[in-house]
């Protein structure tokens, strides 16, 4: 036969209970502290003493040296301050009340059945089930002491909440072995542990079995198996035991009413729902929060919105009613999603702000789409008002938030009011939490796009950088900051932010690289600017023939001829034809300063594009300029590719190399020139001959005589070549 539990573990079985099997009581009603056994004790130099012990506890590591100071304040322990003890200590951590309960028996206090059920209690509602299991089964016998049957009740309703429901099974069945007499107590536990796993046969084989065993269903015990059915979806079942009650005489109480009430509402079976609250009236029984809460419920997910809102004004006509979290939990959603009822919606919210009342909503995320319903209705006054009051509901706000006040404020042209909301969002570095999501793309870029529009491509840059340390990787806000810092001339700044986007990966726009050229070229960078270009090229971007020109013209002013001249490589190799006239000055300053190789490589790619420089030109220019060499290697290189040049050209270049002393080279290029059919002036060839003979090299003025004459051809002897030594 089961030991009574004694006036304390009663005192905590009442009190538990309702809560506990009874989910439809009340809103308002407190949870008990599931460590607290709920006892009101004295005063007494007990209770300070075991506040004192509990404090060292909690602050200190379990060891021996503990141990020690708490021996030397308690030389003998006495069940009321170990009660106490324990208690105190599970507030702080289960695990050392254990230590504590265990230790304490080693100084020689015997614990009895009181301690053990509080001790067990505390691990049941802490999931600390496999230490309340030893504690009940396995220590308990080995001191002739029976478990408390509602200490097995909280041990099973811990397992089914912990859904392991296989030993909620077990520590039931094993019950009369250990001498524990099941009642409804222990019945309705092992309900509320099935039923929560889904076990709705095992509970109708149980039911029959209890009532076989002469064990009579109290009223809780009907209202944890209209839950428990209602839960698993079985409402006709649930149904059978409503009534099945009523033909045992139990008359159904507000929370047996609630309980099958939420069954239908869940079912989403509005019509049942509103029979039972007319039986529920025709019965005496008056309808409290909860069953106006759940009808609220019902109407609005069954999209009865007018039905609900009327339920709604009929609860706060009744004085002894007032609305609570879960009523406005219950209403709010369904109108905020509705653009149409969004003055419903705000006629409620500022009834909540009124009361500082919170929804129960975990991400409260209901003001969020009161927020985006009112937008989305046009009322963004409405909007802001709505985050104005957001402070007197002590709710943190989060980054869900700030976007849709961002992104609809920006739809709506409200940007100086955007800017406002994101000065915040900044300030109160809302991203800066780990469970925070980045904002949506919607959100943000339009308010980068304004910012970097309107000369705050920096505030823009640290919205930006937030998001990116938070994974943020986008295409269209990299572009922007880009443009933006571009603009305002600060194209270090948006250098950097293409340096971050190529490095990610992120795909760029044209745009992009073009305004970040204009922009190094305006600061007079020209160098950054061809890096920039370069970059578009490997981008996949074809510069425009103005842009390459503006590159090669900044470059060349400033004496980059080398470098204006791979800018013209660069737009050649992709088949750009314009601006040749920076070409030909790229080429003059490139002959001029010596770069002959390099000119010469420039005009073969124009030539293989169907372009041609001025030869004649540059001729000229570098014969007037004291240059005969280059101009002698050019007209050679030309002669070789079948380049026209003018016949004044040909002469010009004989009497810079005559002026030169050059005479070989003259004589050379003289009879390449003659080879090719070229024309040239009489005079100045009887000059070339007259030096020859001069210097002694008369076999040369021999052979031109003769060329000129027509006496021989303008070639030498097979395998060799007029050109051969002129240089």
């Amino acid at each position: 036969m089961a030991i009574l539990p004694s006036s304390r573990s009663m005192t905590k079985t009442l009190i538990l209970s309702p809560k506990l099997l009874h989910p439809f009581s009340t809103d308002t009603a407190p949870s008990p502290d599931p460590a607290s056994p709920g006892r009101p004790l004295r005063r007494s130099a007990d209770e300070e003493l075991s506040s004192t012990i509990a404090l060292m506890v909690s602050r200190r590591p379990w060891t021996t040296r503990l141990q020690s100071s708490i021996r030397s304040l308690v030389p003998e322990f006495r069940s009321p301050l170990v009660l106490s003890l324990l208690d105190k200590t599970s507030l702080h951590s289960p695990q050392k009340s254990l230590d504590l309960f265990r230790w304490i028996e080693k100084t020689g206090f015997r614990h009895d059945q009181e301690t053990y059920h509080l001790m067990s209690s505390i691990l049941s509602h802490r999931s600390m089930l496999n230490h309340a299991r030893c504690l009940l089964l396995d220590d308990m016998p080995k001191r002739s002491l029976v478990p408390a049957e509602q200490s097995l009740a909280e041990l099973i309703i811990g397992y089914g909440r912990e859904r392991i429901p296989q030993e909620a099974v077990k520590i039931f069945s094993k019950m009369p072995e250990i001498g524990v007499d099941r009642t409804t107590v222990s019945y309705d536990a092992f309900f509320k542990a099935i039923l929560l796993n889904g076990r709705f046969l095992m509970a109708k084989r149980a039911f029959n079995s209890m009532v076989r065993q002469g064990v009579s269903p109290a009223l809780s015990t009907y209202i944890t198996l209209i839950w428990g059915f209602s839960l698993c979806g079985k409402m006709e079942t649930a149904k059978r035991f409503f009534q099945d009650m009523k033909e045992r005489k139990i008359e159904p109480d507000v929370v047996a009413y609630n309980t099958l009430l939420n069954g239908f509402v869940r079912a989403k079976n509005v019509e049942e729902a509103e029979r039972l609250v007319e039986e529920m009236r025709k019965g005496g029984v008056e309808p409290n929060v909860v069953t106006y809460n759940l009808m609220i419920k019902g109407y609005m997910a069954s999209g009865k919105v007018d039905e609900g809102m009327k339920m709604f004004a009929e609860m706060k006509g009744k004085e002894e009613l007032e609305a609570t979290e879960r009523t406005y939990a219950a209403l709010m959603p369904w109108l905020c999603d509705d653009p149409a009822r969004t003055g419903d919606a705000k006629k409620v919210f500022d009834e909540m702000a009124e009361k500082r009342i919170t929804p129960k909503d975990k991400n409260k995320s209901v003001f969020v789409r009161l927020i985006a319903s009112m937008f989305e209705s046009g009322d963004m006054d409405g909007a802001v008002e709505v985050h104005k009051a957001m402070d007197k509901f002590s709710v943190p706000v989060g980054s869900a938030h700030y976007g849709v006040m961002m992104e609809g404020l920006c739809k709506g042209g409200k940007f100086d009011a955007a800017v406002e909301i994101l000065d915040e969002f900044l300030e109160k570095g809302v991203l800066s939490g780990v469970d925070s999501p980045p904002l949506e793309a919607s959100a943000y870029n339009p308010m980068i796009e304004h910012l970097c529009g309107n000369g705050l491509a920096a505030k823009a840059e640290t919205l930006f950088r937030q998001l990116m340390r938070r994974g943020v990787d986008d295409k269209v806000a990299f572009n922007n900051l880009i443009c933006g810092h571009a603009r305002e001339g600060k194209p270090e700044s948006a250098f950097e932010m293409l340096t971050i986007m190529t490095r990610r990966g992120v795909e760029s726009d044209a745009d992009a690289y073009v305004l970040l050229v204009e922009s190094f070229l305006k600061k007079g960078e020209p160098a950054d600017a061809r890096t920039v270009l370069d970059g578009m090229i490997e981008q996949g971007h074809l510069p425009s023939p103005a842009l390459f020109r503006s590159v090669m013209v900044g470059l060349f002013d400033d004496g980059r001829v080398q470098t204006a001249s791979r800018v013209m490589k660069s737009m050649l190799d992709k088949g750009v034809k314009e601006n040749m006239d920076m070409a030909q000055k790229i080429l003059e300053a490139l002959l001029m300063r010596g770069h002959v190789e390099e000119a010469l490589g420039r005009i073969n790619l124009m030539l293989t594009n169907n372009l041609a420089p001025d030869f004649d030109s540059l001729v000229v220019n570098l014969c007037d300029s004291d240059k005969p060499i280059p101009a002698l290697k050019l007209v050679d290189f030309g002669l070789g590719r079948d380049c026209d040049f003018a016949f004044s050209s040909y002469d010009r270049l004989l009497e810079a190399l005559y002026a030169a002393g050059r005479t070989l080279p003259a004589y050379s290029i003289l009879c390449k020139i003659k080879a090719k059919g070229g024309v040239v002036d009489k005079k100045g060839c009887e000059a070339v001959i007259k030096s020859l003979n001069d210097q002694g090299n008369t076999k040369q003025a021999d052979i031109l005589s003769r060329i000129l004459a027509g006496k021989a051809p303008a070639t030498m002897k097979k395998g060799k070549n007029v050109m051969e030594g002129a240089f």
